[in-house]
């Protein structure tokens, strides 16, 4: 499998002219960006999100559920034409940049063990709601990536997300950030 290689991002967001591989953008804590998309619609009178489990395979927070599609940026790639390229893989999904409604951008870092490896990762994401009504088996998921999606009630997950109560790597600040944006652009 070929190298990942990504952009080396400033506190801003934007590229400095340098690239790193993935591998060593983690294991070194370098700061590189993401697209994230939260699928939303709205079912019997009530929002839901689309949440996505991470395969068992993945190289942090294998076997969690996680951000509907979301995706490293490759270098020399924006975050908007990086997330319609995750939505097509990881879901099968197509739609038009102005289909994307944009809720704001976040910095965060962590450090874990996974698989016995220290994951050291220092991103900068866009984050983006993306109004879609399909059930949850009319996606074309990527079984390298993910091993299902699933539907949740929006104020259910934000608790479940809070207590722990599914297994998850979900920042509770960026389902807000969606939960604010919801009535923009809303089909």
């Amino acid at each position: 499998m070929a190298k990942e290689i990504l952009d080396i991002v400033d506190d801003n967001g934007q590229p400095t002219g340098e690239v790193i591989d993935r591998v060593t953008a983690h294991r070194e804590g370098i700061l590189h960006r993401t697209s994230h998309v939260w699928l939303v619609r709205i079912k019997d009178g009530r929002q839901q999100v689309l949440l996505q489990k991470r395969s068992e395979e993945k190289d942090s927070y294998p076997g969690c559920y996680d951000i509907s599609s979301a995706g490293h940026i490759p270098a020399g790639v924006d975050f908007v034409p990086s997330a319609l390229r995750e939505l097509k893989e990881e879901l099968g999904v197509e739609v038009q940049a102005e289909d994307l409604v944009y809720c704001g951008q976040r910095k965060f870092h962590f450090e874990e063990i996974f698989h016995g490896e220290r994951f050291k990762d220092n991103q900068i994401s866009n984050v983006y709601l993306l109004w879609m009504d399909r059930e949850a088996e009319e996606f074309q998921i990527q079984k390298e990536e993910l091993s299902e999606v699933r539907w949740f009630d929006f104020e259910e997950c934000i608790e479940d997300v809070k207590n722990g109560t599914i297994p998850n790597c979900i920042y509770t600040e960026e389902l807000e950030m969606v939960g604010k944006d919801n009535h923009k652009a809303q089909k």
